[in-house]
């Protein structure tokens, strides 16, 4: 249950800046609006579904597939809500502090390196004897789930910006992240949907649930994952060409106004 304290306590925290924000509109504008609220509270809820039984106790003892739906949890929905949740008034103490770091850490602080820690700690993290070894210790365990949701921050910060990073996705580059992660962590979808072999040895002897054999488990597991990742870039790709639409329309718009002046 220790998982309550950074969640309740991110809770406290939103709460009381979006408090702040309206006691003192003075102090700063562009506060969240009730959507915004919305998504974040919706992600610390869709959080604690992802840690906290029934999910957790079905992923820990007896489904591969729950534990995939977990992981898919805390590395898309999660952070997708939370920064959907959090602007940049609403961050600005926070941002004071952390724009020093982020200079320093140059390279670092690139999108090219949370791809590759979103998709590669996904991969790594699913090597069997690594994935065992999750499951026989809680402290390993909770260092991956937290390593997913961290990966899955740094991934879908670069596109949802809710403070511009130094190094922006622009055009054709946002297309091209979203797409390489989810070809990535979709293959690993296929290679678990077809695997002839039960690879986790965890799940061999564990209890049996909804009638499913372990292999039969893990294929559907890898399914899950790959219609997961479809899903999401299929939404992504949906809402780019919507709002270069809608970029399109008022770049028009602006060129009649120009036309129309005298």
């Amino acid at each position: 249950m220790f998982v309550l304290v950074p969640i309740v306590a991110a809770g406290a925290v939103y709460t009381w800046r979006v408090r702040d924000l309206r006691i003192h509109p003075g102090r700063s504008s562009g506060g969240p609006g009730a959507v915004r609220r919305a998504a974040f509270y919706a992600g610390l809820a869709l959080a604690l579904v992802a840690l906290l039984p029934p999910l957790e106790t079905l992923a820990q003892d007896r489904l591969f597939t729950a534990h995939m739906i977990q992981h898919l949890l805390l590395a898309d929905l999660v952070p997708i809500l939370l920064l959907l949740g959090l602007t940049r008034p609403l961050l600005r103490p926070a941002v004071r502090r952390l724009r020093p770091l982020e200079e320093r850490l140059g390279p670092v602080a690139h999108p090219a390196t949370a791809l590759a820690l979103y998709v590669g700690l996904m991969w790594l993290w699913h090597v069997p004897a690594l994935y065992d070894a999750a499951l026989a210790s809680p402290w390993l365990h909770a260092l991956e789930h937290a390593s997913f949701f961290s990966a899955g921050l740094a991934f879908w910060w670069f596109l949802i910006e809710p403070v511009p990073p130094r190094h922006r996705l622009v055009g054709p580059w946002a297309v091209a992240y979203v797409a390489t992660a989810k070809v990535l962590m979709g293959l690993l979808g296929v290679v678990l949907t077809f695997t002839p072999n039960v690879i986790y040895d965890h799940y061999k002897d564990a209890e049996r649930a909804w009638s499913l054999t372990p292999l039969e488990d893990i294929n559907i597991g890898g399914l899950v994952m790959s219609v997961e990742q479809s899903l999401v870039l299929i939404v992504f790709f949906s809402l780019a060409f919507v709002r270069m639409i809608e970029s399109s329309e008022q770049a028009e718009q602006r060129r009649e106004r120009l036309r129309a002046d005298p």
